[in-house]
């Protein structure tokens, strides 16, 4: 079971698109009613796995400021307000749709910061601290974001956003947070991190697969309605990652070295995409599944861009040390 976890989690590119195309045709042909209740479940499976193993107290360690500030800086100065505005040049028409694309903006980091700052060679250290604060900097800032920039286009309660995001954010955190002490605790920090803690991902890993069915599956009429739709949500996501992309190597490039600029290029462009549809889906009722559509077509663009990133990273910012020097 944990293997095939894993081997679900390392082809993410080919499983959110299968999920996609499963949920599409499901709704289709049959009841979707049901599927309301399952988002409940899913998004806690979504969330709590990660909170598991997330490394809160890498947040107090030092050596990495200034990678840090830059990429909060692109988070919140930068990347909201692009995709506000990207949102109003596609959505004009659609407030919900440009709800979905300012969400998939709101929420730095996730899970993939930190695997794909590894895969490329990057700074892992200063990837889980940006990846804690962002994770919770952003839960917190996204209601004010929303409400100050969307406010007069959507229907919303701020308290009612920030009341699903306590529950889809910061109970699971803590309850995950409990696990891991206790994990800790009864097995040892050893035994913890090398068989217990990468267990965890994984079942994330299914909560997003479900989340992305259901979103498929609430809007499969409409899809099938106007197929042009799906091309209509892609242009503007590949507009908005490969800006952020362009911006945050620049940056990196020009500010920092090697391996905090890695950490920062996916510190600044992955985004929490799991926490993002849970709030769609929970806290804008029946008309949040536009914006749920947007995120789970957002994933496929952040999963294959990252990919392919981290194939030109070397030619971008160079080989690593180790690999740098002859032998």
């Amino acid at each position: 079971m944990f293997k095939m976890l894993q081997k679900l989690t390392k082809n993410l590119i080919y499983a959110i698109p299968a999920m996609m195309l499963a949920g599409f045709v499901y709704g289709l042909w049959a009841d979707t009613g049901w599927l309301k209740a399952a988002i409940v479940p899913f998004t806690f499976l979504m969330v709590y796995p990660m909170m598991v193993t997330l490394k809160i107290r890498k947040v107090f360690e030092g050596g990495d400021a200034k990678a840090q500030i830059l990429t909060q800086l692109i988070n919140f100065g930068l990347t909201p307000f692009l995709a506000f505005g990207v949102g109003l040049l596609f959505f004009r028409d659609n407030p919900y749709m440009a709800l979905g694309l300012l969400l998939a903006g709101l929420v730095p980091t996730s899970g993939m910061t930190i695997s794909w700052t590894g895969f490329a060679k990057g700074n892992m250290s200063a990837a889980v601290k940006m990846t804690v604060i962002g994770l919770i900097a952003g839960s917190l800032a996204t209601p004010l974001y929303v409400q100050a920039l969307m406010g007069t286009a959507i229907e919303m309660q701020i308290s009612a956003v920030f009341k699903q995001i306590l529950f889809i954010v910061f109970l699971p955190m803590a309850l995950g947070y409990l696990t891991q002490r206790f994990l800790v605790k009864r097995y040892g920090q050893e035994r913890f991190q090398r068989e217990l803690g990468p267990k965890f991902p994984g079942l994330s890993t299914v909560g997003v697969l479900g989340i992305v069915f259901v979103a498929l599956a609430l809007k499969a009429k409409t899809i099938a309605a106007a197929p042009g739709v799906l091309l209509d949500i892609l242009v503007p996501l590949v507009l908005l990652y490969g800006v952020n992309f362009l911006i945050s190597t620049f940056v990196g490039r020009s500010l920092l070295p090697r391996g905090d600029a890695i950490a920062l290029v996916y510190g600044s462009v992955m985004r929490n995409l799991s926490i993002a549809l849970a709030i769609a889906i929970n806290a804008f009722g029946a008309q949040g599944s536009d914006a749920a559509l947007v995120i789970a077509m957002a994933y496929i663009i952040q999963v294959q861009s990252a990919a392919w990133y981290v194939r030109f990273t070397h030619k971008v910012f160079g080989l690593p040390e180790e690999l740098a020097q002859p032998a």
